[in-house]
Order: C-alpha cells, then structure tokens, then sequence
C-alpha cells in the first residue's frame, strides 16, 4: 500500500496522539473490560489514518475526448453557470463531494497542458453547501487538453485545512496521474463546454480516473 507523501506529518501527528493515549488507558485503567474496548478507538484510528491517506490504484478510462472524475465520491451539482475566474463565461459543473471514507487523492481528468493555477485562502463552510465554491480556501486549476479546456477547483471542507496541488502552468500532464490531495471533507467542482456530454446524473457515486464524467466535442 503507497501513503499520499504529503500527508506524512498528518499521520504522524494521528499516531503521537494515539500510542500514547493507548499507553494510558492500558496502563492506568484497572479493568480489562474498560481499559481493552477504550483502547481499541484510538487503534481503529491509527490504522484508519494508513487507509484513508492511500493511494489507489486505479485504471484509467482512455480516450482524448473522455473526461474522467478528479476524485471519488458523490455527485451532488450538475448544472449551468457562469464562471468569473477563468471561463469567464457560462458553462456546465459537475461537482463531486467527498466524505470521510472516500480516497481524498486527485487525480488529472485529462491529458493536456496546464494553462492556470490559483490558491485561493478562505473560509471552511461545509464542502456541500452552494457558496462553499466561493467562500471556502480552494486552488484553481485548469488544463487544456486537444479537444478544449478543463477547469476545476479543490475545496476544502469543514475539517480541510490544507490543499496540495501539483499543478504548474506551462508543465504536461497525463490523464490519470495525481494532481493533488485534499485533507478530510472536501468537495471538486468541474467546470466543462456548454456543448460537453454529461455522462453522470446527481447522486451518482464516482471513483477517480475509473468514472467517465464527460465527453468533449470540437
């Protein structure tokens, strides 16, 4: 099993807390029958941070024009809107929530040329709320793939304090490779062609590089 590289001195910091908390409940409280199912919580959570900061391994879905999912989870918005930052004009969202139990790293939905980057700090609304696209500490990210451009946001969540993007304007990337990490609750909004092939519907359940989201047209 890989551990996400970036999440090492979270996971270290999970396990100071823990070992010792385990220590003391052992240690201190006289009765097996306390001190044995108590020690097993922070146990379950050590083991947990390893699970939850993996990296998959995934298959990605071929084809130039295919658009595949930047993170598991849920689909919660389809929609047309406007976007000010960098489409600047109207155009269709797909916006994938994460939970607690899904994978929190992302991955590139197409191969192509990274044309903008953008960190933004801000608020920690819940990831699912409308405004936490605005409002909430979020990177922008757009690459420009041979049948037109993907633009996409990592949002932190209520629990998210930090987003990791490898995205470097002006750098070729590979449908399918990693793109980043979002620590904890965090949402992905996608931001594709007022003509592109939606191929989910609200309350689907994706996985990174495996779900097809979309279809671009020339």
């Amino acid at each position: 099993m890989i551990i996400q590289k970036d999440c090492y001195r979270t996971i270290l910091l999970i396990w100071l807390i823990c070992a010792p908390l385990t220590y003391v409940m052992m240690r201190f409280i006289p009765y097996p029958v306390l001190s044995y199912p108590l020690s097993t919580i922070p146990v379950a959570l050590m083991g947990f941070s390893l699970f939850f900061f993996r990296v998959p391994k995934r298959n990605t879905v071929p084809g130039d024009n295919v658009v595949t999912s930047v993170a598991d989870g849920k689909v919660v918005v389809i929609d047309k809107v406007y976007e000010p930052e960098y489409v600047k004009g109207e155009c269709l969202q797909v916006s994938v929530y994460m939970d607690f139990f899904n994978v929190h790293v992302n991955f590139w939905p197409v191969s192509g040329e990274v044309t903008y980057y953008k960190y933004h700090p801000g608020q920690y609304l819940l990831a699912y709320l409308p405004k936490a696209s605005e409002l909430n500490e979020h990177s922008s990210v757009a690459i420009r793939s041979s049948y037109g451009d993907v633009f996409f946001k990592q949002l932190a969540g209520t629990f998210a304090r930090r987003i990791v993007t490898y995205a470097v304007p002006g750098e070729k990337q590979n449908k399918g490779d990693q793109c980043g990490v979002i620590k904890f609750g965090s949402r992905i909004d996608m931001y594709l062609p007022l003509d592109t092939d939606i191929k989910v519907q609200l309350g689907d359940y994706v996985k990174a590089c495996e779900t097809v989201i979309a279809e671009l047209r020339k």
